[in-house]
């Protein structure tokens, strides 16, 4: 129903392997398995400033960014040539084949605004697109090839914040991705190490993106210099036409036909679904927690409304005297966690295909009611959904949510400022590749099964309807309502956590936002409570399982890069989990 110093960067390949089933290839993925492995850590420190910063999640962006900036660039017009350099040297998480939201700070007017965009399902999509002999399919077999690839929205999302707030030409922003795609990237460590560890089947089966991350039948090392001269020929038409010649023409019948001949799940998309793409603005998602206004993306991204659901119902304990690493905080983060995941799964879902009111789910009077269920002499349980909409009969829904993202954060000479988490879902998305760039694979962020116990998920798949998403851009406001961070995360279903303690290590814990990104992480999605591995919260596990946790010990891989206001000056901090890195005067 419609209603930053340059570090080396990194690209590879996957081993050979003849086209088969997933169930007979040599390196299966496990349903368990997190499908962005840990590459190490690399120790950093805060970065300062006082003109302007960037903050990406790799070197070159980082630089492409700032270049822009010294121009005289706003925040937005750093955004787009971020995101055309991440599409070349981090191809694994984000790039013009996938989707976006954006949250832009105008400082002169004091005004944020909000940009979706998200992909879109093909208007020929069924609800029924992943089930197979009336069961959803495997989350494994569902992300490869063309059915799992919505339209892409990311270029015009940019493209129409651009024309609102862009201070240098379109085609000037395209410059360095366009010249390092035609001269070469450095392949970084990361890239070489995820390619090298065979997750995605689908990089063994299509010749395109086979010949570009193995084109001498061994995945690219790290150091070595990678081109791609069809990527510069793309980005140098779209600086030159705009977003038309991506969504108009030969290029988008050629990524509709991509998708549709896909020898995996070959799709529905067709030329006129991106010809009918739009992004769209959205009102901000916004909140008071202690002196702070939080603000978020409004849905299809459950970030704003389930970050802030676990921020108010905390509000209530003074969390500074337990401390970050605490059994108390760890216990009761993972209750509050809990329950806005259970909220989640039932109710969040593009707001133009539902008739439920969003904002009902951080209403005052029923977040104090949730938060009855946190405290320090409740064990901890499983949550169910709580009861926001008078007979809302929905059913929870069947959604992997794969965490191949990244996450930039930019502030200008003029104060004007970017949160921006964008995607290709899955590591390399659906690995279909189109003139040198991927396709995401976000229609398996719908849930898979259309519905569960008779009642329809609320997520379920439909023409033109945006799959929900758990990228979480979000920005933090003083009293006076200056912005005072900005901040944001890959990592699938648990960038929402990732996030929501990060703030609170800023806000609580008075942490620096560097300190903050450092600390060790902590994910309750309403499953299990998940402690980093190496941290010092390993040493809890025993003293939480006696109080009803089942605790596992996993890599986080959170790839969290913020930006704080801090006595006069702009703090950077980036994820020492990945390898971006801060970079401004």
């Amino acid at each position: 129903m419609k209603k930053l110093v340059l570090a080396t960067l990194c690209l590879a390949t996957l081993s050979a392997m003849t086209f088969t089933t997933f169930a007979q290839t040599a390196n299966p993925v496990r349903e368990d398995r997190e499908p962005e492995a840990d590459t190490g850590r690399i120790t950093k420190q805060a970065f300062e400033a006082s003109q302007y910063m960037v903050v990406a999640a790799n070197p070159y962006a980082s630089w492409a960014g700032k270049n822009i900036l010294e121009k005289g660039g706003s925040a937005i017009d750093a955004a787009v040539a971020i995101q055309a350099m991440l599409t070349l040297v981090e191809p694994q998480s984000s790039g013009i084949g996938g989707g976006a939201f954006i949250l832009y700070w105008d400082n002169k007017n004091k005004k944020l605004h909000t940009f979706d965009g998200r992909e879109t399902a093909p208007q020929k999509a069924s609800s029924f697109i992943f089930m197979e002999d009336g069961e959803p399919m495997r989350w494994i077999d569902a992300v490869v090839g063309g059915k799992s690839v919505g339209v892409p929205g990311v270029l015009k999302a940019l493209d129409m914040a651009h024309k609102e707030f862009g201070k240098l030409k379109w085609n000037e922003l395209f410059v360095d991705a366009i010249t390092t795609s035609k001269q070469g990237f450095t392949v970084s460590p990361r890239l070489e190490r995820l390619l090298s560890l065979n997750v995605h089947p689908g990089l063994n089966n299509f010749v395109k993106t086979q010949n570009y991350f193995k084109p001498n039948g061994n995945h690219l090392k790290q150091g070595l210099t990678k081109k791609n001269e069809q990527l510069a020929s793309v980005l140098l038409n779209i600086a030159n036409e705009g977003t038309d010649y991506f969504y108009k023409g030969e290029l988008a019948e050629k990524i509709a036909v991509a998708a549709r001949t896909a020898i995996i799940n070959p799709g529905v998309l067709t030329a006129e679904d991106l010809a009918n793409y739009e992004a769209k603005k959205r009102a901000p998602v916004c909140g008071n927690y202690r002196t702070k206004k939080i603000c978020g993306m409004a849905p299809p991204s459950s970030g704003g409304i389930t970050v802030y659901q676990i921020l108010k119902m905390l509000e209530q304990y003074d969390l500074e005297k337990y401390g970050a690493n605490s059994k108390e905080f760890i216990h009761l983060f993972a209750q509050s966690s809990s329950l806005a995941y259970a909220d989640r799964s039932e109710y969040i879902a593009d707001t133009d295909f539902t008739n439920l009111p969003a904002v009902s789910l951080i209403n005052s009077a029923y977040l104090s009611q949730r938060s009855q269920f946190v405290g320090l002499d409740k064990p901890f349980v499983k949550a169910e959904a709580g009861k926001p909409y008078i007979n809302a009969m929905v059913g929870e829904d069947h959604t992997p949510e794969l965490p191949s993202t990244s996450h930039f954060s930019i502030v200008d000479k003029e104060g004007n400022a970017v949160s921006m988490t964008t995607s290709v879902e899955f590591m390399f998305g659906s690995g279909v590749m189109v003139e040198g760039f991927l396709l995401n694979n976000q229609l398996t962020d719908f849930s898979l099964s259309p519905s569960k116990n008779g009642f329809k998920a609320l997520n379920s798949v439909e023409p033109n309807k945006r799959p929900r998403s758990s990228m979480s851009p979000t920005m933090v406001f003083d009293e006076e309502g200056n912005l005072e961070l900005i901040i944001g995360s890959p990592g699938g279903s648990r960038i929402i956590d990732y996030v929501a303690q990060t703030i609170i290590n800023v806000v609580d814990f008075d942490m620096d936002i560097q300190q903050a990104i450092n600390a060790p992480r902590v994910t309750n999605r309403n499953d299990y409570t998940a402690l980093e591995k190496g941290s010092s919260l390993v040493d809890l596990k025993e003293e939480l399982e006696k109080i009803g946790h089942n605790v596992r010990i996993l890599d986080l891989n959170s790839g969290l890069h913020g930006i704080q206001y801090k006595d006069g000056k702009l703090v950077g901090g980036a994820d020492p989990r990945r390898e971006g890195i801060a970079v401004g005067l």
